[in-house]
């Protein structure tokens, strides 16, 4: 599972890479010294949240504004069908939306899968 990690850490490190977690900037203090990550810049999320409407995610709007057509992988539990037609009608790169198990955290067929995506970019 290390090795699957490092590489796609690897890939997005090449690609450029933020963090889009509502913890904003406290998940470098507190989330990113358990993964073994550097400090991460954040998406900072608007105040009144964004309204996106046909069942998408509050976050979906910006993520696709920050990654501005850029390719983008973005991971969360809270990932529908909703988002992924938000996505395909508002973004014009390449991106993947990857629904997590909220019981499980990322698992190792995670990251299988986000090695495999990010491979197909390069």
């Amino acid at each position: 599972m290390r090795r699957l990690r490092r590489q796609a850490l690897g890939r997005r490190r090449r690609q450029g890479r933020c963090g889009s977690t509502t913890w904003e900037e406290e998940a470098n203090a507190f989330i990113a010294p358990v993964l073994g990550l550097p400090e991460l810049p954040f998406i900072p999320w608007s105040s009144p949240r964004a309204r996106p409407g046909g069942g998408a995610f509050w976050k979906t709007p910006e993520i696709v504004a920050w990654a501005n057509g850029r390719a983008f992988a973005w991971i969360d539990d809270e990932i529908t069908e909703a988002d992924r037609a938000w996505v395909k009608e508002h973004h014009d790169g390449p991106a993947l939306l990857h629904r997590i198990d909220p019981r499980c955290g990322l698992a190792i067929d995670d990251f299988a899968a986000l090695t495999a995506w990010t491979t197909g970019l390069v």
